[in-house]
């Protein structure tokens, strides 16, 4: 190695960090080397410090990455969402499915109960930690999506797009049954459904029970074929609470009057 003088080195080790795109280290390379013979610290020391500072930036980029890519709502997260409300037991399934642990197992997760019972802030709030984990999530209404892959079937790309959906981790779907659909478009959303059975984890939020499900799915066999698959391997969170925003505008009207 040849005896160049402070400033070659770093200008030389600025071209080599860029060429490797290590952005950070080569931001930062220069006030830690100063730092580190500030506090003698040992050469080990401080390139592992700064390999943990580019990776620390790394996994923050990838994470504002995913988020944006998962069409989740921000502002419904887990600091927003009142766990407080809920019964111990919901809270105990809540805290449980944070881990993540059930996306490995590639099962899936139904979130049932009445409008404003918090089912699409309990299920926005755990796709964003399973992102912070590295989880690949998509979000998307169940409405929006059927229109999707019914226009998908009509172009002749549907298998293409069912491929695509596939590759995430997670697949969120909000309010399924909320919109009533045609036969039709209930056949391409169990294609779905058939489609990512044992392959990847599905949250689905509803609030109509299991019983009425035949008023989304049109036909008794359809209907059970289409329960029978998320419900091996699945989770159920039953929130039986009064609505979030009843309850919000009624303390509303008590402090204004």
């Amino acid at each position: 190695m040849s005896k160049d003088a402070p400033k070659d080195i770093a200008a030389t080790l600025t071209a080599c960090l860029e060429e490797l795109h290590l952005s950070t280290m080569q931001a930062e390379f220069q006030a830690l080397a100063l730092q580190a013979q500030q506090e003698s610290l040992s050469y080990p020391s401080y390139l592992l410090e700064l390999a943990e500072r580019e990776c620390q930036q790394r996994r923050q980029k990838r994470t504002e990455r995913l988020l944006k890519e998962s069409r989740l709502p921000l502002a419904k997260n887990l600091q927003t969402f009142d766990l407080k409300r809920l019964p111990a037991k919901v809270v105990q399934q809540v805290r449980t499915l944070l881990t993540g642990e059930f996306v490995q197992r590639q099962e899936n997760v139904l979130l049932f109960g009445p409008p404003g019972s918090g089912k699409t802030h309990c299920c926005c709030a755990l796709g964003q930690e399973l992102v912070r984990a590295g989880r690949r999530v998509l979000f998307t209404k169940c409405n929006a999506l059927v229109q999707t892959l019914l226009l998908a079937k009509r172009d002749l790309t549907l298998k293409t797009v069912l491929r695509r959906l596939t590759n995430w981790d997670v697949l969120i779907i909000d309010d399924l049954g909320y919109v009533q659909q045609s036969r039709e478009e209930m056949e391409v959303l169990f294609t779905l459904l058939a489609e990512r059975y044992e392959l990847g984890s599905v949250l689905v939020t509803s609030n109509l029970a299991f019983s009425q499900w035949d008023q989304i799915f049109k036909d008794p066999m359809t209907t059970a074929a289409a329960i029978d698959r998320l419900v091996h391997h699945c989770t159920i969170v039953e929130l039986n609470v009064a609505s979030y925003r009843m309850e919000t505008a009624k303390k509303a009207r008590q402090g204004q009057s």
